[in-house]
Formats: structure tokens, C-alpha cells, sequence
């Protein structure tokens, strides 16, 4: 049975947006690179913690920025249906789970993450 959805309001879907692409595109990167420090033994700095939330972020403020304006250069990082403001927060996830390019994505952030954390032990 079809439902006519209401579009939300532009804050609450760029804010959507933006979470989505900080926790499924930016934190799997800078999780696995601060897992390959810790592996490499480099304690400097500060907490691992802080340091891939903010690189999440700032990588998020980065690709929305310019992939908005420049979306056929960031044609991997930046994902237009995650600011579509018809859809809601689950069907944007699934849509972007529906691509091939997803899936690889993924499947490399799994098995990287995997095989570093079976070798920090």
C-alpha cells in the first residue's frame, strides 16, 4: 500500500546527511588507520577516540562541501541520496546498500578492519 511521504525540513535532512556520511563513509577509514598506528606502535598523541571522530567530521564537512558542488569529481564519496529529503533515514540507508560500489566498500572495511584486529590481538 503506497504512502505519500511529507518532505522534512532542510536542516533535518542535511543533518541526516550529514551523519550518514560521517558514520558509514568517514569512520570506517580513520578507524582502520588509527587500528594501523596502534599496529605500528606510534602512541603520540591524543586519544584514538577524538581523533577519529573529528577526522570523520572533517572529512564529512569536506565531502558534502565540494561533492555537492563538484558531485561527477566525488562521484565515490559523495552520495546525493543521502540528502534527499523525500526518503526517510532507513530507505537511504538501504538505497545506498542496493549499490555494487557499496558492497565492495564494505566488504574492504570488514575485512581490513577484520585482519588488523585479529593481528593487534
Amino acid at each position: 500500500m503506497p504512502f505519500i511521504t511529507a518532505s522534512k525540513s532542510g536542516p533535518l535532512n542535511w543533518l541526516e546527511g550529514f551523519a550518514l556520511t560521517t558514520i558509514l563513509q568517514g569512520f570506517p577509514i580513520f578507524a582502520a588507520a588509527s587500528l594501523m598506528v596502534k599496529l605500528l606502535g606510534d602512541y603520540r598523541g591524543s586519544s584514538p577516540v577524538l581523533t577519529i571522530a573529528l577526522a570523520s567530521i572533517f572529512y564529512s564537512v569536506f565531502v558534502v562541501s565540494v561533492g555537492s558542488a563538484l558531485p561527477t569529481l566525488f562521484k565515490n564519496g559523495y552520495e546525493a541520496q543521502f540528502f534527499d529529503a523525500n526518503l526517510s533515514l532507513s530507505e537511504k540507508i538501504a538505497r545506498w546498500r542496493t549499490k555494487p560500489a557499496t558492497s565492495v566498500q564494505l566488504m574492504a572495511s570488514v575485512l581490513l578492519l577484520s585482519l588488523l584486529a585479529a593481528i593487534a590481538g
